[in-house]
């Protein structure tokens, strides 16, 4: 009996003391694994990619993160979610070049698309000519090919396609109020990372970083991913101590006579 005792308590109590750690350890994992989860839920939502307009950023069928934000936190760069009327009933996926006061032009000496007189590189953009065939929707403008100049309006935005040979973007309605720019207040969230069928961060492009407002940061997910792992290895850490300790007593028990 006394030695039963002795391997359920330890020497000195020590096992006892470890069974506590390890439950204290279990729970300060699930709490950190289910906040991570509900964390993330509250301030992202996911969206499937339809089209191939932001490829090779965004392919179709991709699933993404985009954090839900205000329209006045969208920066330069940006990969937004929005819903106008004039263009869809559905939510789009496009990236921010020009907001209110900018002045957007199409083309530069080298082809390039320039804000404020300032030429892009956009490493991320895809602008190899256009595919033949794509219909327009009557009264709208061809998306590529065609130069432009526009005064984005303040408290709009000015939107392009990365893909710029088939994107139905800003360009595509030139003609309409506000020369296709969008209103901040269309906006609902701002894509943070791709999540299937690849796991990756979506990098702020450095050509907008040196506009006034620079570029915005990057939302708490990589914080939430830390959080639900460190969960994760706290609750399986947790949950193996007892196990592990009941098997390491049994070693010791099984020790022969006189072996130190």
């Amino acid at each position: 009996m006394g030695g039963t005792e002795a391997i359920r308590g330890g020497k000195g109590g020590r096992g006892g003391l470890g069974n506590v750690l390890s439950g204290i350890a279990v729970a300060i994992g699930f709490a950190l694994f289910l906040g991570g989860f509900v964390w993330g839920a509250v301030v992202y939502r996911p969206y499937t990619v339809p089209t191939d307009s932001m490829m090779p950023t965004v392919r179709p069928g991709d699933r993404v993160l985009a954090e839900r934000i205000d329209g006045g936190d969208v920066r330069r760069g940006d990969v937004i979610i929005f819903t106008d009327s004039l263009w869809s009933d559905s939510p789009m996926v496009k990236r921010v070049v020009g907001i209110g006061g900018d002045v957007v032009k199409c083309c530069g000496a080298a082809g390039e698309v320039t804000v404020n007189g300032v030429p892009l590189d956009e490493p991320y953009a895809d602008t190899s000519k256009p595919e033949t065939g794509l219909e327009m929707p009557p009264g709208q403008t061809a998306p590529t090919g065609t130069p432009f100049e526009v005064a984005v309006p303040e408290g709009n935005l000015f939107l392009l396609g990365d893909r710029r040979a088939s994107s139905l973007d800003s360009r595509a309605h030139l003609q309409e109020a506000g020369q296709g720019t969008v209103s901040r207040s269309a906006v609902s969230a701002r894509v943070d990372a791709l999540a299937w069928p690849e796991m990756k961060m979506l990098e702020r492009p450095a050509a907008y970083e040196a506009l006034p407002g620079g570029i915005s940061r990057t939302g708490p997910l990589r914080l939430q991913v830390m959080m639900v792992l460190a969960g994760a290895v706290l609750v399986a850490a947790g949950g193996a101590y007892g196990p592990v300790a009941r098997v390491l007593a049994r070693g010791r028990r099984r020790e022969p006579a006189g072996v130190r």
